[in-house]
């Protein structure tokens, strides 16, 4: 959500918004390995709503030549700094031009962090407890090289506002002849798996209108276990309404679909992925209202990517990541460094 909410003020600035997406190789040569494949990405960010197209390879670094190849006027960043594998910043050649625009990080998000609570799976991070040193320790170590810590990759508190949600909310009512359709679920870690499930749902209706029910952190971790969710219901909430295929999100929903609910949303068709349905607290089935009015369908997504499997994939390349995070903070303390060394030599 981090990621789309750079995309949303980079639209802002302009009328039509080109994405470039690396390739895995040059992603593994500048950064260290990508947790999703570049398939996933390009697809991932083509259902960010505020994307007119994606640009597949694109350069690790921004040239003018890119930027006239699409017929753009300017590229934008965020306020954090990229460097090429030497150190180099990676959009001097188009500040220099005058083709260069900044917007603005998001507070208290990296996927540096995301990495870090994967890598832990610790009930900590979305509970109250803060005694629990292992992670209070983590959060201190991760992405912080031996010395100092970098204000790009560092862990700083996520905090919602009611402005960020209107932001990222669509604000349509539904429109008569639309079908309203409910999904629920955790949408944990949004990623491609979500949106292929959505995706498959939106082309049920001619004019689809879909809500998704997120359940609250408690319930989640009740029917997941372990460590989940690994994104509090805040983070999961701009997650999903920054999807082109979701147009309302209820934040805390009920984990059984009531007749209230479904009255109340005037809903007319109900929809399950293929993944297992734990039951309710009382052993009920939570779609039983649905399916007793007969408004209730599974819908293969097709895809067999899982919150679980990223976190698999993750542990898999713990060194990698760590060691990553780690050169990355490097740099971005060198060039911190530089900057100051710089400001003291004007003054």
């Amino acid at each position: 959500y981090g990621h789309s909410n750079q995309l949303r003020q980079a639209r802002a600035m302009g009328d039509y918004l080109i994405v470039g997406v690396h390739t895995d190789e040059e992603i593994a040569k500048h950064k260290g390995p990508p947790v999703f494949t570049q398939e996933e990405r390009y697809k991932m960010v083509q259902a960010i709503k505020w994307v007119d197209e994606i640009a597949p390879g694109a350069p690790y670094v921004t040239t003018l030549e890119t930027l006239d190849k699409y017929s753009c006027d300017f590229c934008v960043h965020g306020d954090d700094i990229t460097l090429t594998i030497d150190g180099k910043d990676t959009y001097e050649e188009v500040k220099t031009a005058g083709r260069y625009r900044e917007c603005k990080r998001t507070q208290g998000v990296s996927t540096t962090d995301l990495v870090g609570r994967m890598l832990l799976m610790t009930k900590a991070h979305h509970s109250n407890i803060d005694e629990d040193l292992d992670y209070r320790k983590h959060t201190d170590n991760f992405g912080k090289g031996p010395k100092g810590h970098s204000p790009w990759t560092g862990v700083s508190q996520f905090l919602q506002t009611s402005q960020k949600i209107i932001q990222f909310a669509s604000g349509k009512e539904p429109q008569p002849g639309d079908t309203i359709i409910y999904v629920a679920g955790a949408f944990d870690l949004f990623h491609v798996g979500h949106v292929d499930f959505l995706e498959k749902v939106h082309r049920l209706a001619e004019k689809p209108y879909i809500i998704v029910g997120l359940h609250f952190d408690q319930e989640v971790n009740r029917y997941k276990g372990k460590n989940y969710p690994i994104m509090n219901i805040h983070e999961r909430t701009l997650s999903v309404l920054a999807c082109r295929y979701v147009s309302e999100v209820v934040i805390g929903a009920p984990y059984a679909v009531t007749a209230d609910l479904l009255d109340h949303f005037r809903v007319t068709l109900v929809c399950h992925g293929m993944t297992e349905v734990v039951l309710d607290k009382d052993g009920s089935d939570p779609y039983e209202e649905p399916k007793q009015r007969g408004i209730f369908q599974l819908v293969d997504s097709g895809s067999n990517l899982t919150t679980d499997l990223i976190v698999q994939r993750i542990i898999k390349n713990r060194l990698e990541f760590e060691a990553r995070n780690q050169k990355k903070e490097a740099k971005e303390l060198a060039v911190l460094e530089a900057m100051r060394r710089l400001g003291e030599e004007k003054h």
